[in-house]
């Protein structure tokens, strides 16, 4: 079961992060949570991790839009974005696919907006 679209990002780590989040910015998203896993797991659990960040995705009238259709659909938002760096060194960056996610509700009134925020991704995918 495919629940991402992934696109492979020339470049540094840290540039194609900046990059994602000024391509989201473009697209009408904000970065609501930026979470770095492999800092996170070195301070909890004393581990290393490859590098790896989840951006919390937002924008705010798709969101709005989506609340008033459906109130739970806060428990699925943000939409995450996440950066990683595979064990070759390159580095991919992955959306997850809003219309799986948004099916889990079973509410018809969500899939316009599903398919807009996926179209959003795929643009900002092309984009890097």
């Amino acid at each position: 079961m495919e629940y991402t679209t992934q696109q492979r990002v020339d470049g540094e780590f840290d540039d194609v992060v900046q990059r994602t989040i000024d391509a989201l910015g473009d697209e009408g998203f904000g970065v609501l949570c930026d979470i770095d896993v492999q800092a996170t797991f070195e301070e909890k659990l004393d581990e290393e991790f490859r590098r790896y960040r989840i951006l919390g995705a937002c924008n705010p009238p798709l969101a709005l839009e989506g609340l008033e259709a459906e109130l739970e659909l806060g428990a699925l938002l943000p939409c995450n974005v996440v950066v990683y760096e595979t064990d070759e060194g390159d580095v991919v960056v992955s959306a997850v696919d809003p219309e799986g996610l948004v099916g889990l509700t079973g509410n018809d009134e969500l899939d316009s907006i599903a398919e807009e925020v996926g179209d959003r991704f795929e643009r900002v995918l092309g984009s890097l």
